[in-house]
């Protein structure tokens, strides 16, 4: 960013709540980034560097649990949650899951503008920006949430692509299992490693990868997997 003004990205689909936030943050001197739906607030998160999320849990595209999933595995944005569910347990999830605040709908502006600057002042580094990969026949585009072999783009599960993503955004270092698992998964399926082995088994198939001798998803017996990106 070359400008001061903190950006907030605002991923909800009330246009009420977007108008109303917008109006909000602009007063505050924030930038804002608007989207209605889950896919269009990954792509402007991936590509426009926002400071912080505004998420919204019910989008009509994702459940914005998956939103987050999907953010968190290659970014530490923070991000707050706004939901119209006040049980304990759908804060407790959002949180565990890498939400950094949760705020009930209807809030107050006030309130959630103080919740924001506690936030963006724990804010550090460099944005967080989305690895891609070309080698001529594998292309992962995280920002598009594309993924093409030969030319021809992958019909993807959204674990086969969560777990490729994660694999990717740790290319050449091993990821375990039970990092899989708790990151994609949740804490309670840590012991379920076949889950993972189902889920890579068909990356495999769909990526025409052997197992007996990798290009790109190497197994590490007894411990995880490798993204081989200089294969």
């Amino acid at each position: 960013m070359t400008s001061s003004a903190p950006r907030i990205l605002v991923i909800d689909d009330e246009a009420q709540i977007r108008r109303f936030l917008d109006i909000g943050l602009r007063a505050e001197g924030y930038e804002v980034l608007l989207a209605a739906t889950a896919k269009e607030g990954l792509a402007l998160a991936a590509t426009q560097s926002p400071d912080l999320v505004i998420l919204d849990i019910g989008l009509p595209d994702m459940d914005g649990h998956d939103v987050l999933a999907e953010l968190r595995q290659w970014s530490q944005i923070p991000v707050l949650m706004l939901s119209v569910r006040d049980a304990e347990s759908e804060k407790v999830r959002a949180l565990d899951q890498g939400a950094n605040d949760y705020v009930t709908k209807p809030f107050g502006i006030q309130e959630l503008m103080a919740r924001l600057r506690a936030l963006l002042r724990h804010r550090t580094g460099e944005p967080d920006v989305p690895p891609r990969y070309d080698d001529g026949r594998l292309a992962i585009d995280l920002a598009r949430r594309e993924v093409t072999l030969d030319g021809t783009l992958l019909a993807l599960t959204r674990k086969e692509y969560a777990v490729l993503a994660m694999l990717l955004h740790h290319a050449g270092r091993v990821v375990t299992q039970q990092q899989l698992l708790r990151e994609l998964w949740g804490p309670t399926h840590t012991a379920d490693s076949q889950y993972v082995r189902i889920v890579v088994g068909k990356l495999r198939q769909k990526l025409g990868d052997d197992p007996v001798s990798p290009r790109w998803l190497k197994t590490e017996p007894g411990v995880g997997y490798r993204f081989l990106s200089g294969a």
